[in-house]
């Protein structure tokens, strides 16, 4: 049997396109998830603000935002403001963990963390991933991805305690990778907090269909 050369692009271009996806393997694979209910999402807002006038939750969608001038969300604190959802009841002292979540920052939102895990044994946090102006970076350095702004982004983060490592992929890539920040408690929290300077007078940013998996 002779097979013509057109069936033969189709078959290489076949097996490529099967070969692709065979190994582009989604970051839960190998991973358990976490069952969550509403008592695991606890809510840190400005303290002198009631909740509804910082955060709303609806049809799915978690809404975060703070002022440049709110205040901290302890009295007896004097970090920035924030509105955060702190992933409560799943702290971690070693394995492999992972958050993933879907995330929404509307343009003009800059100098904002949206995602971390806190904790760290030289720092307050292993990993910050900030926005300036539509761009992801690492703390306040590194360039993670661009275009952020205004769509949907899938965020993944990969904490491997024992190994001391924590991978960062955006939409399903593998983006970035680094040391962490040595053992301690580890939680992990979403939603917007200013950073020291550079930061937009408005910082919001929208969260859904947050997991948490571990090995």
């Amino acid at each position: 049997m002779t097979i013509s050369l057109k069936n033969m692009v189709c078959i290489i271009g076949f097996l490529l396109i099967n070969c692709f996806l065979l190994s582009a393997a989604d970051p839960t694979d190998g991973f358990t998830n976490v069952p969550l209910t509403e008592a695991n999402f606890e809510i840190q807002r400005p303290y002198n603000v009631p909740l509804d006038e910082r955060y709303s939750f609806e049809n799915g969608i978690r809404k975060l935002w703070v002022y440049a001038d709110d205040k901290p969300h302890d009295p007896n604190s004097e970090t920035q403001p924030r509105t955060e959802v702190r992933i409560h009841g799943l702290d971690y002292t070693s394995g492999v963990w992972q958050f993933e979540g879907y995330g929404f920052v509307p343009n003009g939102t800059s100098g904002a963390t949206v995602t971390q895990i806190h904790g760290a044994a030289h720092d307050s946090s292993t990993i910050i991933l900030r926005i300036y102006n539509g761009d992801m970076r690492y703390y306040s350095g590194e360039v993670i991805a661009t275009g952020m702004y205004d769509r949907w982004f899938r965020v993944n983060l990969i904490h491997d305690v024992d190994g001391g490592t924590v991978t960062v992929y955006i939409d399903g890539e593998q983006k970035f990778q680094t040391q962490d920040r040595g053992r301690a408690q580890f939680y992990f929290k979403c939603g917007v907090y200013a950073a020291l300077r550079d930061i937009s007078y408005y910082m919001e940013s929208r969260w859904r269909d947050i997991k948490i998996y571990k090995k």
